[in-house]
């Protein structure tokens, strides 16, 4: 199927963050012990609501539970992913995870759904900032134009992802003959958010986790993400000798 495609395109789920070492404190793997330390769910703190009303204590802990991670590096399936599409097996990954790896791996046509941690903008005019910006100060991160608070460039809890991006996205699936899942289920909010705009015939999901979703693939192949990609890339090579 992927030999064959015209154009594939990949919804990147969280279970390759996870292979990667990353926390996944936006789907509550982390919840109880972010409650115990912090007073509020994780869900609660990384809202737009909290971010309006309690800045000090949304970077306190959007420091600590997220800016800490990016020193780990992406993980193998994300430089496997890379070497697909480099390759032409891949043409588009789509995620919403926050940790920009897919792009720190490699792939070049990426759509960062929900926008990356790497990324910060003043919203009041505009001026960017990079993740050092945010991460060398323990207040709240002032504007040097305005001195407004500056936010990440990512989508809180309670806010609605650009029309743009959305947009984008659905071309894309529009395009493909092949969609790739790794990683997630047909369930996943991801993939109920997409699978919609999708009008080809060849559905294939790679995933540790076994779902009743799954049927709904044409081939549903359970592994690590990082393992498959690596056997897809090893039968590649044999094919081309």
């Amino acid at each position: 199927m992927l030999k064959e495609s015209r154009y594939t395109v990949v919804l990147s789920g969280r279970a390759m963050l996870e292979e990667s070492g990353y926390p996944v404190v936006r789907d509550g793997g982390e919840s109880y012990a972010i409650e115990e330390k912090y007073g509020y769910s994780a869900e609660e703190i990384f809202s737009s609501s909290f971010f309006s009303t309690r800045k000090q204590q949304f970077y306190d802990f959007y420091r600590n539970e997220l800016l800490q991670a990016v020193d780990i590096p992406p993980g193998k399936g994300y430089y496997e992913m890379a070497r697909l599409e480099e390759s032409g097996i891949f043409q588009t990954i789509i995620t919403r995870r926050l940790f920009h790896l897919p792009s720190r791996a490699g792939c070049r046509n990426v759509i960062e759904l929900h926008g990356s941690i790497f990324r910060n903008y003043c919203p009041h005019c505009g001026r960017e900032y990079p993740i050092e910006y945010i991460r060398n100060t323990d207040k709240i991160p002032l504007c040097q134009s305005c001195g407004q608070a500056v936010r990440p460039d990512v989508i809180l809890f309670g806010e609605m992802v650009d029309n743009q991006v959305i947009t984008r996205a659905a071309t894309e699936m529009q395009k493909a003959d092949v969609l790739l899942v790794l990683g997630t289920n047909l369930k996943s909010f991801l993939c109920s958010q997409l699978t919609g705009y999708y009008e080809g015939d060849k559905l294939i999901v790679i995933d540790e986790e076994d779902h009743f979703s799954n049927k709904d693939a044409d081939i549903f192949w359970q592994s690590r993400v990082d393992d498959a990609l690596g056997e897809i890339i090893i039968e590649m090579e044999r094919d081309n000798e």
